[in-house]
C-alpha cells in the first residue's frame, strides 16, 4: 500500500489535522476539472463524462503534450477489483479512437464548457505548440480513489510491473481544518516504478487525414538569402543549402495546394504548384506569360550556391526552385499566425491539420479546395 497521509497544523505544537471522506466523488471531478494540475501531471482535459461505444462512460479524458491520452476513472473510498477491469474496457476503447473522434470529443466539451472549440488552438494555450500530427500513439489508464482494497493492489501491480500495461492508481485524502478543506495525492506505483511504454511499443498514433493535395510550405525569408517579396512578386517558393533542406522541397508535386510559412511569423500564401523543381542556375518562370530565366530577373535575394559549396562533399547545396501560381499571397507584415497552427522544420510537408488549413483559407478567402492555376 502507498505510504500513509499525514496532515498537520503546526502552532505551538504540531496538530494532526483529522482526515474526513471525500464529500462527494463529484466534487473531486469538479475540482480535477478545475485544474488538472492537482494531478501532477500537466493535461488538458479533453472529456467528462464520455460515452464509450459499450454503454459505459469515462469520467474524465485528459492529453498531455505528447499526444498521448489519459483516462481518470473516479471511485469514492474502497475500490472494489471490478474498477480495474472497468478501467481495462475504457483503455481498449480509447486505443482505438482515430484523430477526427478525438476532436469530436473535445469540440462537444469546448461548446458545453464555453471553452475555445478547436483543439490545436487549445493545446497551444496549454502546452505553448501545435499538437503532433499523430495523436493517441500511447495511453495511460488512471483510478482515482481514496483507498483500494489489496487485491486490487496486487491486481494493478501485477499488470503495470509484469506487462507493462500502463495503469495505476491515485490516492487522495480530504482533510478538513478550522473551516478549510484540503487535499493530499500519492500513487500507488511511483514515477520511477511506473511503466513507460518505451518507443517499441507505442502505437503508430492516428494522424488526421490527408486531402492529396495540400502541403505545407516553410519559406526561410532571411537576410542575405532568399526573399519573400521575390517569391510573392515572381511566384516560387524554395530551398536549399544542403540535401535535407531541398530534398523536401523537391517532392512537391504538380499541382499541389502549398500553404507557406515563413518560420517565427506567419503563414503568407496559398498557392498552386505549376511546375517541375529546378536548381536556381536552371530555373525559368513564366512572368506575365512570358518565360524568363530567374536568374536575370531583379532579384532582392540571393539563390546562387557559391563556388565549390554547390556541391560540397557530395551533397547538392543548391537552391532549388518550385513555381507557383498564388491563389492570395500577402506581404510578410500582414501574415497570419494563431496559436495551434501547424508549423515544422521541413522545407515542405504534407499538410494534415485542418485547424491550419481551414483558417488560413478563411482569412485568405481562398476555396477548401485547391486553388486555381
Amino acid at each position: 500500500m502507498p505510504l500513509e497521509f499525514g496532515l498537520w497544523r503546526v502552532d505551538d505544537r504540531p496538530v494532526r489535522v483529522t482526515t474526513r471522506p471525500m464529500p462527494l466523488e463529484s466534487r473531486l471531478e469538479e475540482l480535477i476539472e478545475a485544474d488538472p494540475g492537482i494531478l501532477g501531471t500537466p493535461l488538458l482535459l479533453i472529456g467528462r463524462q464520455v460515452p464509450t461505444l459499450y454503454g459505459k462512460v469515462v469520467d474524465l479524458l485528459g492529453m498531455d503534450a505528447e499526444g498521448s491520452l489519459h483516462v481518470l476513472e473516479l471511485k469514492r473510498d474502497r475500490t472494489p477489483r471490478e474498477v480495474v477491469a472497468q478501467v481495462l474496457d475504457y483503455g481498449s476503447w480509447v486505443q482505438e479512437l482515430t484523430n477526427e473522434q478525438i476532436r469530436d470529443i473535445y469540440g462537444a466539451y469546448a461548446r458545453r464548457r464555453g471553452l475555445v472549440e478547436e483543439l490545436d488552438e487549445a493545446f497551444a494555450l496549454k502546452f505553448g505548440g501545435s499538437p503532433p500530427e499523430a495523436l493517441n500513439s500511447t495511453h495511460s489508464l488512471t483510478v482515482v480513489a481514496s483507498e483500494i482494497d489489496a487485491a486490487t493492489e496486487r491486481i494493478v501491480s501485477y499488470l503495470a510491473s509484469g506487462f507493462q500495461v500502463p495503469v495505476n492508481v491515485l490516492f487522495f485524502r480530504y482533510f478538513e481544518d478550522e473551516g478549510r478543506s484540503y487535499l493530499a495525492r500519492t500513487w500507488l506505483i511511483d514515477d520511477a516504478e511506473a511503466t513507460v511504454p518505451s518507443a517499441g511499443a507505442k502505437g503508430r498514433g492516428k494522424q488526421e487525414q490527408w486531402s492529396g493535395t495540400d502541403w505545407y510550405v516553410s519559406f526561410g525569408d532571411e537576410p542575405g538569402s532568399r526573399s519573400w517579396d521575390d517569391a510573392l512578386r515572381f511566384g516560387f517558393v524554395s530551398a536549399g543549402g544542403g540535401e535535407w533542406f531541398s530534398r523536401t522541397i523537391r517532392s512537391l508535386p504538380l499541382g499541389a495546394r502549398v500553404f507557406t510559412h515563413i518560420p517565427k511569423v506567419g503563414y503568407v500564401g496559398v498557392g498552386t504548384v505549376s511546375g517541375e523543381p529546378q536548381p536556381f542556375e536552371e530555373a525559368v518562370l513564366a512572368i506575365d506569360g512570358e518565360s524568363r530565366q530567374m536568374a536575370d530577373l531583379p532579384l532582392k535575394g540571393t539563390y546562387r550556391a557559391a563556388g565549390e559549396s554547390a556541391q560540397k562533399d557530395g551533397e547538392d547545396r543548391r537552391e532549388w526552385i518550385v513555381p507557383v501560381t498564388w491563389g492570395h499571397a500577402v506581404p510578410r507584415e500582414r501574415a497570419l499566425w494563431r496559436p495551434g497552427f501547424f508549423a515544422n522544420q521541413n522545407s515542405a510537408c504534407k499538410l494534415r491539420a485542418r485547424f491550419t488549413i481551414d483558417e488560413v483559407s478563411r482569412h485568405f478567402g481562398v476555396d477548401d479546395g485547391p486553388a486555381d492555376a
